[in-house]
């Protein structure tokens, strides 16, 4: 027999560094989940991705158990990494916080494809796009 689901929770957390602290304890200690027990499954499977932030979904089940994944970092995060910067434009559309070219957009869309709501490259290459421009980053 399948268990019962109670809630979803949905965290965004660095790779690596989650710790008993908010938003990660609260959120847990709420449903009376073992907090420890999850933060130390999260920092293992995230150990490659340490200080990328990750969304992460836990499946809350009513006899107290969890089951989570994980998903790709946002895609503001891989823009940032990719133009090396920390932040984007504090005026986007004035001024410019980096560029990207073409094919560096196109690989962003490709590794975050399976959680953007679009199975064609080229939507997702303009959801990308769209993205770096409120960042005021400039695609070439």
């Amino acid at each position: 027999m399948a268990k019962k689901i109670k809630t979803l929770i949905k965290l965004n957390i660095a790779g690596g560094e989650a710790t008993p602290a908010p938003p990660v304890g609260p959120a847990l200690g709420q449903h009376g989940l073992p907090i420890m027990e999850f933060v130390k499954a999260f920092n293992e499977k995230t150990a490659t991705d340490k200080g990328t932030i990750i969304p992460v979904v836990i499946t809350v089940f009513e006899d107290r158990t969890f089951s989570f994944i994980t998903k790709h970092p946002p895609v503001a995060e891989m823009i940032k990494k990719a133009i090396l910067k920390e932040k984007g434009s504090p005026k986007p559309g004035r001024e410019k916080a980096g560029t990207l070219t073409v094919a560096q957009v196109r690989e962003i869309a490709q590794a975050k494809m399976e959680d953007l709501n679009t199975s064609d490259i080229e939507q997702a290459t303009k959801i990308v796009a769209g993205v770096a421009r409120s960042m005021g980053v400039e695609v070439q």
